[in-house]
C-alpha cells in the first residue's frame, strides 16, 4: 500500500466578494481534488486545540497524530531542530522575523521577502551587536530567522505571531510576561542597529521595503517527539520549503526531500515537487507534500493567487499523482489543509478546515466536491484532528 498526504497549507477560506461569493475552493478548477472528496470520506476536523494559538506548527504536528498538548512548545524549536541546531538547557530559541514597522503599524511581516543575500548580513552584525547578552542568531530562509537567547530558564513570555497582525498597530501586541522588557530591549537594540545599516540604504536605493525591526515570537524548548515508523510501521517521506515542516519531519525520523525551485512561497515550483513525489514513490511506504503558497496568498490578501495556487496543486501534483497511484496498485490520498488563512483577514484562523481521503477500502462518502460546506454537509467530525492519520493509514490508535 502506497500512501500520499497532501498537505495545501491555509487552503480553507470564507465566501469572498471578490469571488462572488464563494471561497477559494469553490471558486477554484480543482478537478482531481473534487474527485478524491467525491469518491472517498470527506469531513472537517479540529486541528487546532482549545487554547492553542493558530498556526501551521500545531495544526500539522495535529494531522500527523501528534498531540499538541503533549508534543508542542513553540514554533522556533522545530524549526531549530531543522536547521541541526543544538540548545543548551538554559537556552530558549525564538523565531525572529525581519520586518517592515511604519508608523507604529506592521507594514510588511516579510521586510519585502528580504533576499538571502540582504538578510544573513544582518543576522551577522545582530551577532556582533547583541552576542555579549546572550543571543545566538542564526539565518533561515529570507525573513525567517532564529534566535537563542540564553541565561533564560525562568522565561515566560507570550509573544504575537507578525503575520497575524498585518496592517494593525503593534504596540498591544508587544511581548508580555515575565522577561518580557528583556525581550523588548533586544528588539529596540535591533532596531537602532537596522536603521542606517547599509543593508537597508542599499533597499531604499532599490524602493525595497526596509529590515526596520527584528520581531520575536514562536519561542520555546525542543520537544522529542515519537518517530514516524515506530508509531505506524510505515517509512515517510516529506517534500517542503518551509523550515517548520522540515523540522516537524525531522523530529518525527521522516527523510526530507529536497526540491530545487521549491521556495515556500507563491513563486514555487508545484512541478517540480510533484515529480520528486512521484519518484519518491519507489523508495517509501508514505510521501508527503507540503505547499506553502495558499497561505502565503492569504497573508497577502489575494484572493486570484490563492485560487491560483490551488489550482496549481490539484494540476502539477494531485492529477499525476492520482495517475501513478492507481497504475501501481493498491493506495491512498489524502487532502488536508492545516488551517484557515482568510483573505479577508490576512490571519490564521481556527475553524476547523476540510478533509478528504480516497482509495484502497475507503469507502464512498457524500459525493460532493472538495469545499468547506461541502464537508460540513458531508457530517464527518473529527473533534480531535490527531485520529485522522490512524483512520486514514488504517491502523488502530492506541
Amino acid at each position: 500500500m502506497k500512501y500520499v498526504i497532501i498537505l495545501p497549507d491555509g487552503a480553507s477560506d470564507e465566501p469572498l466578494p471578490q469571488l462572488d461569493g464563494k471561497t477559494p475552493l469553490e471558486a477554484a478548477a480543482i478537478p482531481n481534488i473534487d474527485r478524491v472528496a467525491k469518491d472517498g470520506r470527506q469531513g472537517r476536523s479540529v486541528t487546532v486545540p482549545d487554547g492553542f494559538i493558530p498556526a501551521t506548527d500545531v495544526a500539522t504536528l495535529s494531522l500527523f497524530g501528534y498531540d499538541p498538548h503533549r508534543f508542542y512548545s513553540g514554533r522556533a524549536p522545530i524549526e531549530a531542530v531543522a536547521m541541526g541546531l543544538d540548545v543548551r538547557p538554559d537556552q530558549v530559541v525564538f523565531r525572529c522575523n525581519f520586518v517592515t514597522l511604519e508608523d507604529g503599524r506592521m507594514k510588511d511581516f516579510t521586510a519585502g521577502h528580504i533576499t538571502q543575500e540582504d538578510s544573513e548580513p544582518l543576522i551577522a552584525d545582530l551577532n556582533r551587536e547583541l552576542g555579549a547578552e546572550g543571543c545566538d542568531f542564526h539565518a533561515g530562509v529570507s525573513y525567517r530567522n532564529l534566535m537563542l537567547l540564553g541565561k533564560a530558564e525562568g522565561i515566560e513570555l507570550t509573544c504575537q505571531p507578525p503575520h497575524d497582525i498585518a496592517d494593525q498597530l503593534v504596540e498591544p501586541h508587544w511581548p508580555r510576561g515575565k522577561d518580557a522588557e528583556r525581550a523588548m530591549e533586544l528588539m529596540r537594540r535591533a532596531e537602532a542597529m537596522l536603521k542606517d545599516h547599509p543593508v537597508n540604504q542599499r533597499r531604499a536605493a532599490r524602493g525595497d521595503n526596509l529590515a526596520t525591526n527584528i520581531w520575536l515570537w514562536g519561542q520555546g524548548r525542543p520537544v522529542t517527539l515519537e518517530p514516524f515508523a515506530d508509531r505506524f510501521n510505515l517509512k515517510g517521506a516529506v517534500i517542503t520549503g518551509v523550515d517548520i515542516i522540515r523540522g516537524i519531519a525531522v523530529g518525527m525520523g521522516m527523510e526530507l526531500i529536497h526540491v530545487p525551485g521549491a521556495t515556500g512561497y507563491i513563486d514555487t515550483d508545484y512541478a517540480a515537487k510533484g515529480a520528486a513525489a512521484l519518484r519518491a514513490l519507489d523508495d517509501y511506504d508514505v510521501v508527503v507534500v507540503h505547499v506553502e503558497a495558499p497561505d502565503e496568498a492569504g497573508h497577502l490578501g489575494d484572493a486570484a493567487e490563492k485560487v491560483k495556487a490551488l489550482e496549481r496543486i490539484d494540476q502539477a501534483i494531485v492529477g499525476p499523482m492520482l495517475e501513478e497511484l492507481e497504475r501501481r496498485g493498491d493506495w491512498r490520498l489524502l487532502v488536508a489543509p492545516d488551517h484557515p488563512t482568510p483573505v479577508s483577514t490576512k490571519a490564521h484562523s481556527s475553524v476547523p478546515p476540510p478533509f478528504a481521503y480516497a482509495g484502497s477500502d475507503v469507502e464512498g462518502g457524500c459525493g460532493l466536491g472538495f469545499t468547506e460546506k461541502n464537508a460540513e454537509e458531508c457530517g464527518v467530525f473529527l473533534q480531535d484532528a490527531t485520529d485522522l492519520i490512524w483512520e486514514f493509514l488504517d491502523r488502530s490508535k492506541p
